[in-house]
């Protein structure tokens, strides 16, 4: 690409937050616009993030390094590497044409800023209980690409976190059909006026496939055990906490940004109903997730 080439460019917008993701590579484009279809947006970007392609490449099984080197941040992998800078809201990447770099890319990027806005990147599926209808505010953009679909106040967004195994796809593959998944993998959280809201990711796990574009309040976190029937359990909020901190997705070594994700984490276990759900993997254990109403905390 020559300087005074014009990318092809495109926004995405995960978590109410646009990023312009620009490339002057026209199948590259195609690429990320099918791969994000439900995220893209006509909103002006906040960010910018520009990609210059290295080869086909495939996907790493190194851990991403991600260091702050003066005002920039630098990310590496072994199929990519990238400069970010917070204060320009800019960054520049280098990557083989593999989705699963950008996808690696993007959640590193969200992690950072959302480590300066008070929220954070969660290992936990999630989805929305709720009346079906989307909220008179909610439209899609004006060229028909989507922009994030908030639900009525009477709406709850739910997340369900645990190890490996625990039940994330499996409990979101039993979700009847008037609950609305956010995602199977990975959630997203941002504190709001109404405490803490949860917003679709594009990033999927096992059931490979992108959540929808949605957001509502967090009513509840469980944490998830299979058994042989289904319960919900307190928790202490030490064990909530420990639990909570231990899923957070965060790559960078760095104490400010570490200090802000453990205030985030403080803040959020005191506004919102952490519990241990024990299921049996049938869908009846959706009626329990729709009646509950807060079982008491430990001290």
């Amino acid at each position: 690409m020559t300087p005074t080439a014009r990318p092809h460019a495109c926004v995405v917008e995960i978590g109410a937050i646009p990023i312009s993701l620009r490339t002057g590579d026209q199948r590259f484009l195609d690429l990320l616009r099918h791969r994000y279809a439900g995220f893209l947006s006509s909103a002006c970007p906040q960010f910018d993030l520009d990609f210059d392609l290295i080869g086909a490449g495939s996907a790493s099984d190194d851990d991403a390094r991600v260091r702050r080197e003066g005002p920039l941040w630098l990310l590496e992998r072994g199929d990519f590497q990238a400069q970010w800078d917070p204060r320009a809201g800019r960054g520049h990447v280098r990557q083989s044409r593999n989705p699963y770099a950008l996808d690696s890319v993007l959640r590193i990027v969200h992690t950072l800023i959302l480590a300066e806005r008070g929220g954070f990147l969660l290992h936990a599926a999630s989805a929305i209980c709720g009346s079906a209808e989307t909220s008179a505010s909610s439209r899609l953009t004006a060229d028909g690409a989507t922009g994030v679909l908030a639900r009525p106040m009477d709406a709850q967004a739910y997340l369900f976190s645990g190890i490996s195994g625990a039940g994330k796809t499996t409990l979101t593959r039993l979700a009847p059909p008037d609950v609305t998944v956010l995602t199977d993998e990975i959630s997203y959280v941002r504190p709001s006026e109404r405490g803490y809201t949860a917003y679709g990711t594009p990033f999927a796990g096992e059931l490979a496939k992108a959540g929808e574009n949605c957001a509502a309040a967090v009513a509840a976190l469980f944490f998830l055990e299979k058994g042989p029937e289904n319960r919900i359990e307190p928790l202490s909020a030490a064990e909530a906490m420990h639990r909570l901190l231990r899923n957070i997705l965060f790559f960078a070594e760095d104490r400010e940004l570490v200090g802000n994700i453990l205030a985030t984490a403080c803040d959020f276990v005191s506004q919102v109903p952490i519990r241990r759900l024990v299921f049996y993997p049938d869908s009846q254990v959706w009626d329990d997730i729709r009646h509950f109403e807060g079982v008491p905390a430990l001290g």
